[in-house]
C-alpha cells in the first residue's frame, strides 16, 4: 500500500520488529540439514536471534532509566552476537547464504537502533544527573 503525504507514518514497534526477526531465524533455522557443524552453530543463533524480542520486552517494562539502559545494553550485545552466528553459519551453510544475508542485514539494523538508544540514554542520563548535581547547590 503506498502512502499519501497526508497519511500518518505507521508507528515504529520495535517489539514486534524483533520478535519477526526472531521468527524468521527460528523458520530459517528449521530449514537446515542438522549435521554435526550445524548443529551447535544453529543453536547459537536461535538463542541469539530470538532473545532479542524478549530483551527488548524487559527494556521496555524497565523501573528505571538505568535499568533500561542495561537491558538495551543486553539487546545490543545479543544483535552482535546473531551477526556472528550468521556469518559461521553462512560458511557452514554455503547453499543459503542469500538468507543468511537478509538475517544479517536486519540484525545489523536492530544493532545500529539499539547503539542509537543506549547514546540517547546516556546522554539524558548525563542531562539528569547535571541538572540534580546543579540542583543541590
Amino acid at each position: 500500500m503506498k502512502r499519501t503525504p497526508a497519511a500518518p507514518a505507521p508507528a515504529f514497534d520495535l517489539f514486534e520488529r524483533t520478535a519477526v526477526f526472531g521468527e524468521g531465524v527460528i523458520e530459517f533455522c528449521l530449514l537446515l540439514p542438522a549435521t554435526p557443524i550445524n548443529s551447535p552453530l544453529v543453536t547459537q543463533f536461535v538463542k541469539a536471534g530470538t532473545s532479542l524480542g524478549a530483551n527488548y520486552g524487559e527494556a521496555d517494562e524497565a523501573e528505571t532509566k538505568t535499568d533500561f539502559r542495561h537491558k538495551i545494553a543486553l539487546c545490543r550485545k545479543e544483535a552482535k552476537e546473531t551477526k556472528h552466528w550468521c556469518r559461521m553459519l553462512a560458511k557452514a551453510c554455503k547453499p543459503q547464504a542469500d538468507s543468511l544475508r537478509i538475517l544479517w542485514k536486519e540484525a545489523h539494523e536492530l544493532h545500529l537502533i539499539f547503539c542509537k538508544i543506549i547514546r540517547t540514554t546516556d546522554a539524558n542520563l548525563r542531562r539528569e544527573r547535571a541538572a540534580k548535581k546543579s540542583s543541590i547547590r
